[in-house]
């Protein structure tokens, strides 16, 4: 919750409690109505069902998964760039030292 939010959640219930409103009536309200707004949310996106638990289970798997993957591509990526590079500072080093030379 925003500190928007809360703030003007905080002035309607001390208002409330002016007029007469009992606070634990006013935070009972509170309460379901946010238990309202998540649930019809939770609908909106498709995860009011039982099944919705494992789904997003399963999905964060997948996403670790993916990002794990990501990962160990970049690192493989960058180990064959570093052994291209120092094959080819081998070379040039076998070139400048005469090895061609050495080998005929």
């Amino acid at each position: 919750m925003s500190a928007g939010t809360g703030a003007v959640l905080a002035q309607l219930m001390a208002q409330g409690a002016s007029e007469g409103a009992d606070l634990t009536t006013l935070r009972a309200v509170a309460e379901e109505a946010g238990e309202l707004a998540a649930a019809r949310a939770l609908a909106r996106l498709g995860l009011d069902d039982p099944a919705a638990a494992k789904d997003m289970a399963e999905l964060r798997e997948l996403l670790a998964a993916w990002r794990d993957a990501k990962k160990s591509l970049w690192k493989a990526v960058l180990g064959w760039i570093v052994r291209i590079g120092l094959a080819l500072v081998l070379t040039g080093l076998a070139a400048k030292l005469g090895f061609w030379a050495w080998v005929k």
